[in-house]
This record gives C-alpha cells, sequence and structure tokens, in this order.
C-alpha cells in the first residue's frame, strides 16, 4: 500500500481529484487531496498567498505522515511539488508530474509559459483588475483543459474554477541536486494537450531528465477523461 498526496493545478482544488481517489482507495491505497491555500474550499486572502504558503501546507501534510508518500502534482501543482521535495526530501519517495511545470532551479512558471505558444491559456486569461490574480474565460474552458471529458465533469468544473493568484507563478523556484534532485521523478505526459503543450512538456522533461516517462494519449485532465488509465499508472510506479 502507497500513500498518494495530490496537489491540484491553476484554478482548481482538491475536488478534481474525485476520480482518482475513489480509485486507489479501491486499490487498497491511501489517497490525500489537498486545496492550496485560496483555492477550492480555502479562503486564504488571495494576496497572502506565495508559494512558500503552498509549499508550507503540502508540507505540514508530509510531516503528519509517518512513511514517504507519492507525492502527484498536477500542471501548476508541478512548481509546487518541486519546492515540496526541495523542503522534505525524505517523506518523499516519488514525485509525479502530470502534465506538470517540471522546472529548474531559478526558473518562474508565468516565464516558462510565455514561450509556450502552443498553449491555450494565455490567450484566454481574464485578468482580475489588481492583476493579481486571473481567471480562465468560460467558453474556453472546455477547449483548454476538458478537450475529452464529459459535459457532466466540464459542468462541475466551470462551477468551481476559482480565481487563480499570480504571486507564486513568477516566483523563482529554487531546487539542489542534494535535497530535491535525490528523489524519483517521473513524467506523465499529455499528449493532446491544449494548456501546457505537449512539445512544451516535452522541452522540460528533456532539460530535468526523469528516471521514467510515461504518455497518455489524453487531454490536459486525464483526472476526468482516463481516471482507470491515469491510476494504473500510478500503481505501477516502483
Amino acid at each position: 500500500m502507497s500513500t498518494f498526496v495530490l496537489v491540484h493545478g491553476a484554478w482548481h482544488g482538491a475536488w478534481c481529484w474525485y476520480k482518482v481517489v475513489v480509485l486507489l482507495e479501491r486499490a487498497g491505497h491511501r489517497a490525500i487531496a489537498l486545496d492550496l491555500p485560496g483555492l477550492g474550499k480555502d479562503k486564504t486572502p488571495l494576496d497572502a498567498v506565495t508559494l512558500a504558503t503552498w509549499t508550507d501546507s503540502v508540507v505540514r501534510v508530509l510531516d503528519a505522515r509517518p512513511e514517504p508518500v507519492v507525492l502527484v502534482g498536477h500542471s501548476r501543482g508541478g512548481i509546487v511539488v518541486s519546492q515540496v521535495a526541495e523542503a522534505r526530501p525524505d517523506k518523499v519517495g516519488r514525485l509525479v508530474y502530470l502534465a506538470a511545470y517540471l522546472l529548474r532551479d531559478g526558473e518562474a512558471l508565468l516565464e516558462v509559459a510565455q514561450r509556450d505558444t502552443a498553449s491555450r491559456i494565455l490567450p484566454n486569461l481574464v485578468w482580475a483588475e489588481d492583476r493579481r490574480s486571473a481567471t480562465m474565460a468560460l467558453d474556453a474552458v472546455k477547449d483548454v483543459f476538458y478537450g475529452g471529458c464529459s459535459d457532466d465533469d466540464v459542468a462541475l468544473a466551470r462551477l468551481l474554477l476559482a480565481p487563480e493568484p499570480l504571486v507564486p507563478l513568477s516566483t523563482p523556484i529554487h531546487v539542489t541536486d542534494g535535497r530535491f534532485g535525490r528523489v524519483p521523478r517521473t513524467y506523465i505526459e499529455c499528449l493532446r494537450d491544449r494548456a501546457v503543450s505537449p512539445s512544451e512538456q516535452k522541452a522540460m522533461y528533456t532539460a530535468m531528465p526523469c528516471h521514467r516517462v510515461v504518455s497518455m494519449d489524453t487531454d490536459h485532465s486525464p483526472f476526468f477523461s482516463a481516471p482507470a488509465e491515469l491510476v494504473a499508472h500510478l500503481t505501477s510506479l516502483r
């Protein structure tokens, strides 16, 4: 039995993992999906949210577990799991990047995202007046995130997606070979992704080589569109 800690991406919350949690627990594993500060059910004011705030919230979950976990980050969640592994390398048995931002030391997510000209995210952002957060245009949600998902899941997402604070996305990450670098990592690429393009995913896992790369012929959200396949990959990791 393994413990999986599931870290959602931008605009999402723990709710996006609901199918994965059920399937992991049915297979005999423990699954913990959490809301990062300011998202999901967490009501932390967005102007109080930083990359460190997010990292600390996951570190607290790991510190409460007696065993190392499989730490899964989706999309923007990649920067969070990298920082958590840097902070607590002995508490992470494996890192999994699911169509996620796998950045090098000193890189910031917004910097990397801006070079991904095939992504449909930036053209569909709706900025808050204070420019400290952004949402996704609702009429673009299905195309960008959920191209292969059911209408029910798209409707659920449209109800629950929340403004994304931008300060963490412009914050460079800090990872070292001696801490983050000693944790085995797997990359799960999504080949029909329109949020983080397949070419950008490949560029990231080529620049930061992973112990294993798994390909899924899905959109950006296999937790909705292909949960059984995703769970099969997660539970096969060694």
